[in-house]
Order: C-alpha cells, then structure tokens, then sequence
C-alpha cells in the first residue's frame, strides 16, 4: 500500500483537532491511568534503495502482522491527557515488488517510545468518548532475517537494526464499564510514520552491502482497556424532595351583637389583624363567610348574615386588603358554631368568620 497526501492530510487534520482548545464538555477525567491494546497492524509498501540492482521502484511489501503498545499517562480534568507509550509491531515479508526478486521472506519489527497528547470528548452520552491526539516519539527497526532470491543467482539478506524519529495520530472510542469506575474499554485507530530514511547492513549474492528503507507507515487497528487510578463512582441521585406542604389556612371570628351587622371597637382591631396578616401569608383568597343565630326566620337570617360578611368585607378593603381578593357568602342559620334549638339567641353562632388562603 502508498502512503498518498490524503493520508498526509488526514494525520495532520488528525493532530491539530487534538491540540485545539475543547469547543464542548470534556470527560471528567483527572489522575494517573495506564493502559493497554492490541490488534492488527497493516504496513504501507516501504520504498527500498540497494546498490544492486540500483532499482528506484522497488518496494518492500508485507502481509498484515499485529501491534501491541503500553501506556501511562496523567488526564488534567479538563479533556486533555498527556502520556507515554511503548509499542511494538511485526509484520512478515511478502515480496520485493521491482521485477527483479521473485520471493522474499522474513519479518520487520518495529518498537519504540512515544510522547503523546489526547483530547477526550464529552458527547453526552455517559458509555461513549471519542477522543482524538498525535505524538512524537523515537523507533527502532529490525530488520528479522530478510530475505529476496530473484533468477540469475540474486540474492539479498538483511538481519539489522537501525531507528529514527517517528510520529503518529491516533483516533479512538472509549467505552467506560459499568460498576468498575475508571475502567474503560477501548478501540482505536493509529497511523505510525517513521519518515527517515534508515540504511540497514545486508549482503547482496554474497557479498556485502547495503539496504535503505525510504519511508515507513503503517496502519494499526486496535482494542484495549484504561484504568485511571481515582475516579470516583457517580454521585446516587438525590432522592426526590416532597412538595410542600400547603401552609393551614388562617381564620379569624368577629362576633356581632344580637340582629346587628354594626362592627364594634373589638370587631375592627380583628379586622385589621386579619388585614396585616395578608400579605405575610402570601394570601391569594380570603373567604369572609357570614353566620347568624337561630332566633328569627331562615329567610331573615340568611339576609342578615350576608350584611354581616359585607360589613366586614368593607372593613378589610378600608384597611388595605385588595378586593379581588375577598369572596363574600352568608350561610344564615346553619354551620352553628354551638348548636341549639331554634329561636335561642347563642352569642358564638352570631358571627363572621375571615378565612386567608
């Protein structure tokens, strides 16, 4: 496979977006974690130079071979991590593409020691964060008994190691698991480039010589898990609060003398207590309800108590009591506060009563 400049543009898109400040909510992840992966890695063709034959298109394929890296790191709280990373990759020989080698074999192994920089994303979804990062780093190469044999007595072999800068980008998804807080799986995607070009010792047909690897790139893909050391658990959620109860209604008596609907001295300082008290129980009705004794007809006294009601509906609105407020009814000889038989003249049943609400 050919490393083009879409891939170029890619890794380096990759890069930025990770050392970019965080645009939505970052994980909540703060403290020292460790973690490890593992999975298939696909190398791109490597372009290789040898004296003989002085080919410029040759290039060094190799089947799909496998990657496993370990990491410690520290997560700052707000989205970013910062880690170490040391990998390891091998992948087996599959031929020298040039039209000179006709097979080839042996492996190339490739570990290393990396400096990272990742970002975590809080979509909002509590089992998924994507997150994206590059690094920077150092690799080594072994060469692992290569080997090319081409007609006409060809032969080339390589058994070396040899290492140079190297750098990579990397996108993942992190899944943390239930009941385990700070556990987490993850999958991910990384892109190795090893850009130098390393010159490793080789014989050709028996003679000694040389073998340089332009360009290394290869394609991981990988599972694994992270534990970050601290995390808490999730906070229970606080039990629901019951609604308040509705504050007791208050009710005040005025008392009335014997077929009146006059209000006495005693009468209007209930009234303006009753008035004061408005606003501080945060009053929204007030039933002003009108009662009479049982002494004179049902028809009179119903009469009569309402004229008590609208009495001291009057009185409430003079002491400042808004008048939508007020509901005014007369309840005549029933509702007996002290019941009797009809025609006694009860005092406590000659009455009004103000209910705030």
């Amino acid at each position: 496979m050919r490393l083009t400049g879409v891939w170029l543009a890619a890794c380096a898109a990759t890069i930025s977006v990770a050392l970019l400040p965080a645009q939505g909510r970052a994980q909540p992840f703060q403290g020292f974690y460790v973690g490890g992966s593992a999975g298939y890695d696909l190398p791109n063709g490597v372009r290789v130079t040898t004296p003989q034959p002085a080919s410029p298109r040759t290039v060094l394929e190799g089947n799909g071979g496998y990657a496993a890296l370990g990491s410690v790191g520290y997560g700052l709280g707000n989205g970013y991590r910062f880690e170490l990373e040391g990998n390891f990759r091998q992948y087996g020989v599959n031929k020298f593409a040039s039209g000179v080698a006709s097979s080839a074999g042996g492996n190339v192994q490739t570990y290393g020691a990396m400096a990272n920089v990742l970002f975590d994303m809080d979509i909002g979804f509590p089992w998924l964060y994507p997150y994206v990062g590059g690094g920077v780093g150092y690799a080594w190469t072994h060469l692992n008994k290569v080997t090319a044999v081409a007609p006409g007595g060809f032969s080339l072999n390589a058994d070396d190691t040899q290492s140079g800068f190297a750098f990579q980008a990397i996108a993942g998804l992190s899944f943390p698991m239930p009941g385990i807080p700070g556990l987490s799986a993850t999958t991910e995607y990384r892109f190795l480039g090893i850009p130098g070009g390393e010159t490793f010792s080789a014989t050709q047909s028996g003679t000694p010589s040389q073998l340089q690897l332009n360009r290394q790139f290869s394609n991981s893909f990988l599972v694994g898990v992270r534990y970050a050391f601290g995390v808490q658990p999730p906070p229970a959620p606080a039990p629901a609060k019951a609604a308040p109860a509705p504050a007791p209604a208050r009710t005040y008596q005025v008392f009335f003398d014997w077929d009146k609907a006059t209000l006495s001295d005693r009468a209007r300082q209930i009234i303006r207590e009753a008035a004061d008290a408005v606003p501080q129980a945060q009053t929204t009705r007030i039933e002003v309800n009108g009662y009479t004794d049982t002494s004179g007809s049902p028809k009179y006294n119903m009469a009569l108590s309402l004229r008590r009601a609208q009495a001291v509906a009057a009185e409430l609105v003079k002491d400042g009591v808004a008048k939508n407020l007020i509901a005014i009814q007369g309840f005549g000889q029933t509702h007996l506060l002290v019941p009797t038989a009809d025609g006694v003249r009860e005092p406590q049943n000659r009455r009004v009563e103000i209910i705030l609400k």
